[in-house]
């Protein structure tokens, strides 16, 4: 039985269509977007057909941008010899709020996952050997350490290796606060072999 109207439904149904959303959280919203002023949500609306309309990927880096290139990309006290590969934008996003890196990036879209049916192909792998043509001196892969994230991982080691460009894996182990007896052996070990000297 439906308890509310054919409007308040069908806006609850697309909103809990959204990642993260579910239905107690759709209908929240929905019944904030119902009683918010008709130019506030206009201005919403909008701002989501805009995004909509001018998101693009960055034509370097393939970050999402509405500009030709990212600000990262155009920042010429970036250093352009290190790029980072991510699975994703939100991915490059984490690193970007350490304040720590100083290279550029260059986004997938996704990983590698036979299962899923997801090659080489399906994801920005050739955009990426085109990039490493320029003066590229450190590719650093820093995709999740999922089985899809080591999968992608150890392709792209492959392709760089024989053009002589320094290829690096970031850390992973034991998380800041994880208490070691709760912590899986390969995270285990992935901690003993990233160790470094104090």
């Amino acid at each position: 039985m439906d308890l509310y109207s054919g409007y308040i439904n069908k806006l609850i149904d697309e909103l809990a269509n959204l990642p993260g959303i579910g239905a107690k959280s759709a209908q929240r919203l929905a019944f904030h977007l119902i009683n918010m002023p008709k130019d506030k949500v206009n201005r919403l609306a909008k701002t989501i057909l805009d995004a909509k309309e001018n998101v693009r990927y960055c034509s370097e880096c393939y970050t999402l941008t509405d500009k030709e290139t990212c600000p990262i990309c155009a920042n010429q006290k970036r250093d352009h010899s290190t790029i980072m590969v991510v699975e994703n934008s939100r991915d490059l996003a984490a690193y970007e709020k350490t304040g720590k890196y100083e290279g550029v990036y260059h986004v997938l879209h996704g990983a590698i996952s036979p299962m899923l049916g997801i090659g080489p192909g399906d994801i920005k792998l050739k955009e990426l050997i085109k990039r490493l043509e320029g003066n590229v001196t450190e590719v650093i892969i820093a995709t999740n350490s999922s089985l899809e994230g080591e999968t992608t991982a150890m392709y792209i080691g492959k392709l760089i290796k024989p053009t002589g460009i320094k290829v690096t894996r970031i850390a992973s182990g034991v998380p800041v606060g994880g208490d070691l007896e709760y912590i899986d052996e390969v995270t285990l070990l992935r901690a003993l072999e990233g160790r470094t000297e104090l």
